[in-house]
């Protein structure tokens, strides 16, 4: 099917940036951490970071740190205090996956880009900077005071840009923090970006691409 939406908005971390929390993560705790715990210790750091979205808002820093620190306590792990500010200030190195900026770039000619990231709003623009598409809009969790996968934060980039999710298509690489969520709200499209990390789930109506230079196809372009 060939989709014509008026926005095509995107996750960026995972989806366009290449997440490497994980090996960051790992990196940093190889002295402490035994290589046989280790998958076992960057589960728990995963998914207490979700955990830690999914209540009231709070800087993303507080959110790694209380993520790394809950791992830590369930590892019987060492925690330092500097373990929070390098894993949030790695972000701002991280890079596109292949593809992504001239990919990027040949759809922006037809159809307005938006970013919208749990992200802040002193971290997006080294992320911006590196994806290097004219973008129509970027959105941030900060702004939106909600971290996906709640509702809040895509109902705050449908009143900034006027325009509907019956109007729009969405893409991700999660369906945990995005693509569940379009489904309910009723995007016109959903397009999941098959990056490895997240296995793919029936039932939600999505075009599922696992290079992103099959993206201008779904769009006719």
């Amino acid at each position: 099917m060939i989709f014509k939406p008026k926005f095509i908005s995107f996750d960026c971390y995972g989806t366009l940036i290449n997440f490497e929390m994980g090996p960051t993560a790992k990196g940093l705790f190889t002295d402490r951490v035994a290589a046989t715990q280790m998958p076992a210790f960057l589960d728990s750091f995963r998914f207490y970071r979700l955990d830690e979205v999914l209540g009231d808002w709070k800087p993303f820093l507080q959110v790694v740190e209380n993520a790394i620190q809950r791992a830590c306590r369930a590892h019987n792990v060492e925690y330092r205090s500097s373990d929070a500010l390098a894993l949030y200030n790695a972000v701002k190195t991280w890079q596109p996956h292949p593809h992504v900026v001239e990919t990027l770039e040949r759809v922006a000619h037809h159809i307005p880009l938006v970013i919208l990231s749990n992200s802040m709003v002193d971290l997006i623009p080294h992320s911006i900077a590196h994806l290097k598409a004219p973008f129509h809009a970027v959105y941030t969790a900060e702004e939106a005071r909600a971290y996906k996968p709640r509702a809040q934060i895509f109902e705050y980039m449908f009143d900034r840009l006027g325009c509907g999710p019956e109007e729009m298509m969405h893409c991700s690489s999660s369906f945990r923090y995005d693509l569940m969520t379009a489904c309910d709200l009723g995007f016109m499209a959903k397009a999941f970006i098959d990056r490895g990390h997240e296995p793919s789930v029936d039932g939600y109506d999505v075009s599922r691409i696992n290079d992103f230079r099959q993206l201008p196809g779904l769009l006719g372009l």
